[in-house]
Formats: C-alpha cells, sequence, structure tokens
C-alpha cells in the first residue's frame, strides 16, 4: 500500500490512478519520486536528440508526458478520467488544450507580449487544464522551456532555482504565484520564473 503525502498545491493520485502503477515495489512519496525523476532524465535525453520546434499540438505534449513517466505509470501520456481539484471537467481536457495550442499560435503571430509573458500565460494555462492525472507541474513547466528554447530561441526559465516537486519557500511562491494569475495578475510567476 503506497503511503503519499503531497507538496502543497499537489493533486493526490486517486485510488483508480495508483492502480496504474508498474512499479509495485514503491510504498513512499519518496521511491515515486525517486523513479520518476530518472524517467524524466530519459525523457531530457530523449528531447536532445528530438529538438522539435512542433510542440503546440496534442500529439506533442501527450508523448512528452508518457516519456516523462511510462517507465512508472501505465496512464502516462493519457487525459485525465476523473475530476480533479484544479482544472476543468475532465471531458474538457482535449478542447482546451486544442484551444490553448491554438492561441499561442495566435500570440505567436501577433508578438504583442514579450517572449517571457507569452511563456508564462501558457505555462499558468496548460497548469489550469491539468491534462493528466499526475505529473502536471513538472509537465507543463518543461513544455514551458521547450517554448521558449526550441520555439522563442530565448533561454528557459530557473523556477525560483529550487526542486519545486518538494515542499518549502520556493513551492509555495510558486503556487501563489499561479493563484495570482488565476486573477490575470502575472507579475508575481514572471518575477518568480526567472528567479
Amino acid at each position: 500500500m503506497m503511503e503519499f503525502e503531497y507538496p502543497q498545491g499537489a493533486t493526490p493520485i486517486d485510488p483508480d490512478e495508483a492502480a496504474g502503477l508498474i512499479l509495485t515495489h514503491i510504498t513512499k512519496r519518496s521511491e515515486l519520486d525517486r523513479w520518476e525523476q530518472d524517467n524524466i532524465v530519459e525523457a531530457l535525453a530523449w528531447l536532445d536528440r528530438a529538438k522539435s520546434a512542433d510542440i503546440l499540438n496534442e500529439k506533442f505534449v501527450t508523448e512528452l508526458h508518457r516519456r516523462m513517466f511510462g517507465n512508472v505509470w501505465r496512464w502516462a501520456g493519457q487525459f485525465r478520467q476523473s475530476d480533479k481539484n484544479i482544472g476543468g471537467p475532465w471531458h474538457q481536457v482535449p478542447m482546451n488544450l486544442k484551444n490553448l495550442c491554438d492561441d499561442v499560435r495566435l500570440w505567436l503571430d501577433l508578438r504583442e507580449e514579450s517572449p517571457d509573458q507569452l511563456a508564462v500565460r501558457f505555462h499558468h494555462r496548460l497548469v489550469l487544464i491539468h491534462p493528466f492525472p499526475n505529473g502536471n507541474g513538472r509537465h507543463a513547466r518543461l513544455m514551458t522551456d521547450l517554448l521558449l528554447e526550441n520555439v522563442l530561441n530565448c533561454p528557459k526559465f530557473t523556477w525560483g532555482s529550487a526542486n519545486l516537486s518538494q515542499g518549502g519557500t520556493a513551492r509555495q511562491r510558486y503556487i501563489t504565484a499561479l493563484h495570482a494569475a488565476d486573477e490575470q495578475n502575472y507579475k508575481p510567476l514572471l518575477e518568480f520564473v526567472r528567479t
């Protein structure tokens, strides 16, 4: 039986999703975090080889999630099938993601915002959509860094120079900044991502 404690703002894994754990020897959150991080390292190696600028589509978004978590979760790369403490109804995820990708392409064409402003708005919306059962924050941060590096030709964010998967003051600042963005105040998030 898994004994998971979640950092502030993390979405709990429901029992049906927990049944999708491939590595059945995992019983603690720290073990899960380690295996997921090892899987993410493999995804980063895949990204280094791929160097794709065609990231604003469902296929890439789901493939990246699968690459990040597919050695740990059977449902990696598949949209969530239940409602969460964040995000809209689960059945709206595909349309919300398509709308986000279409919006970002329009923002790129209009060039009305700085790259950082555009990337922060993208990140916030992707977190808010919350497409997957787990790993949404890590996935959204990596997607945002790919948008910055591969599409906008800018340096990736520093994300508070901390591991945001763990609790602590940096994660608290990040969550607070995301909540401010919920109210259309992106300034705290803009400041956080480059600290």
